[in-house]
C-alpha cells in the first residue's frame, strides 16, 4: 500500500508540525488526484474512506476555518480513518 502509506504519512506530518497548514492544504489534494488510482488498486475502501474523509471533509474545509479549527478537524479525521482501519474492514 505505497501510495496510501505516503498519503497517511503526509497527514501524520501535518499533524506533527513537519508540514504548514497551507502546503498541507494546497499539496494534500494535488498528491491525492495524482495517486487516486492507484489508491484504489491498493485498497478501494481504504482510498474512498481517504478521499471522503482527509479531503471532501477534510482539505475542502480548509477556507472555513481558523488554523487552529483545521488542524483539529484533520486530525479527528485522520484518527477515524486510523480506527475503522484497525478495525479491519480492509
Amino acid at each position: 500500500m505505497t501510495n496510501i502509506n505516503y498519503i497517511m504519512d503526509m497527514t501524520k506530518s501535518f499533524l506533527d508540525g513537519e508540514i504548514d497548514s497551507i502546503s498541507y492544504w494546497l499539496d494534500f489534494p494535488y498528491e491525492i488526484e495524482k495517486r487516486y488510482r492507484k489508491m484504489v488498486r491498493e485498497d478501494r475502501d481504504y482510498a474512498e474512506l481517504i478521499y471522503d474523509y482527509l479531503v471532501e471533509e477534510g482539505t475542502d474545509k480548509y477556507n472555513d476555518l481558523t488554523e487552529a479549527q483545521f488542524k483539529k478537524l484533520i486530525r479527528k479525521q485522520y484518527k477515524y480513518i486510523k480506527d475503522v482501519a484497525s478495525e479491519g474492514f480492509m
